[in-house]
């Protein structure tokens, strides 16, 4: 397919993580940094600001490699699925669109990677009476012993009838992992990365 750039010679770029299909960025790419991209098998952009290129982590260490790059229909617009080595956003954020201007307040909406940077804020800026501040404030032992005996409830659950309890109980188990993930620097890419190498197998 023809990639058709704009007058300006350029051509906006969505970036998505691999794994959690989350949307990281929309950036614009003319064609040497097209062709950058795709031979070095890392996201390089055109900064309109600048007027120059950028290759994505050269300063941060937040580089991006390419797993798949596609063209849209009129191919007037690219995507490129990424896995990441850090935040996407220079505000050191995961993904650049945080800022929400809009919700319909109505429908339920849930993000594993959300509720992961929600939990490790607890740690970092913790919230006074927050639960999470708590065990993070108790230390590892505390988070441990709370995994193990979620664990301890999901397997009595499972022996019941009915799903709603083990339902309930498996949410727990995996809110406490989550908070042992976030205690011991365990991203939620890398235990993507390693599910997707069994995968394989």
């Amino acid at each position: 397919m023809e990639i058709k750039f704009g007058s300006d010679g350029l051509i906006p770029a969505i970036v998505q993580d691999f794994y959690t299909g989350e949307v990281l960025t929309l950036a614009y790419m003319n064609r040497e940094s097209l062709d950058i991209s795709l031979s070095e098998q890392h996201t390089c952009f055109y900064s309109r600001e600048r007027k120059t290129l950028w290759r994505k982590g050269e300063t941060s260490g937040n580089r991006q490699r390419i797993v798949s790059a596609a063209a849209d229909c009129d191919g007037d617009a690219l995507l490129f699925r990424v896995i990441k080595d850090g935040p996407a956003c220079h505000t050191n954020m995961e993904s650049c669109f945080h800022n929400e201007i809009y919700s319909d307040g109505e429908t339920p909406g849930f993000s594993a990677n959300a509720l992961y940077q929600l939990i490790a804020g607890r740690k970092t800026e913790p919230v006074e009476g927050a639960y999470t501040s708590y065990l993070f404030e108790k230390g590892l032992d505390k988070i441990l012993k709370k995994v193990g005996e979620e664990t301890a409830e999901v397997i009595i659950a499972a022996k019941n009838p009915g799903k709603s309890e083990l339902t309930y109980e498996l949410a727990d188990l995996a809110y406490h992992s989550l908070v042992l993930m976030a205690e011991r620097g365990v991203g939620l890419d890398e235990i993507a990365a390693e599910l997707a190498k069994r995968m394989k197998k």
